[in-house]
């Protein structure tokens, strides 16, 4: 929602296609999720910019293994900074740009939350990925369609910005809690 409320076109485009699919007279519903694609796209933008776990939980290989050249020796703990690859500037175009079109077309439009890219893993990959990835998937894209479809939103009168800053820990998280002024969009809404 920050983002969004950062990007005030990017919230016009999500808008835009909540109307076009839902309806201004209708509520989201979970049918409408799979037709979201911006919205999609959105979602899977603030998770590389802003993943919930920046260092995957460690890792310790069972036998020593090479990987990219480096020796890894067994029960060595080994951290995935997942942060780091998804802002890596030989792999995104304008990494820190906060810009949902990357996941509409071309090769980071295929990309999704299984794991399978491995410049993309917000939730990890392989045997040990994170298990919460269908209910983060629908429930998050339900919950911002139904907050994006409901209200347009603004930032306080009297700031001009919001801190984007990010507290570290087991999970990141904003270091200043979000506030928005949501003011009704839908037809019949007072």
């Amino acid at each position: 929602m920050a983002e969004l409320m950062l990007h005030p076109t990017v919230m016009s485009k999500a808008h835009k296609e909540l109307s076009d699919i839902v309806g201004l007279n209708n509520t989201v519903e979970e049918s409408h999720i799979p037709k979201l694609k911006y919205l999609e796209a959105v979602v899977k933008e603030t998770m590389r910019l802003h993943p919930a776990i920046p260092l995957l939980i460690p890792r310790s290989p069972s036998q020593s293994s090479t990987v990219g050249g480096y020796t890894i020796p067994r029960n060595t703990m080994v951290f995935i900074n997942v942060r780091s690859i998804q802002r890596d500037p030989s792999i995104w175009d304008n990494p820190l740009e906060f810009k949902p079109e990357r996941f509409l077309d071309g090769e980071s439009g295929k990309c999704d939350f299984r794991g399978n890219h491995f410049h993309y893993l917000p939730f990890g990959s392989g045997r040990r990925i994170c298990t919460g990835i269908p209910l983060a998937e629908r429930m998050l894209t339900h919950l911002l369609a139904s907050l994006l479809h409901s209200f347009d939103w603004e930032i306080p009168k009297g700031e001009s910005t919001l801190d984007m800053s990010e507290a570290f820990g087991i999970v990141l998280r904003k270091a200043t809690p979000l506030v928005g002024i949501p003011n009704p969009r839908l037809n019949g809404s007072n």
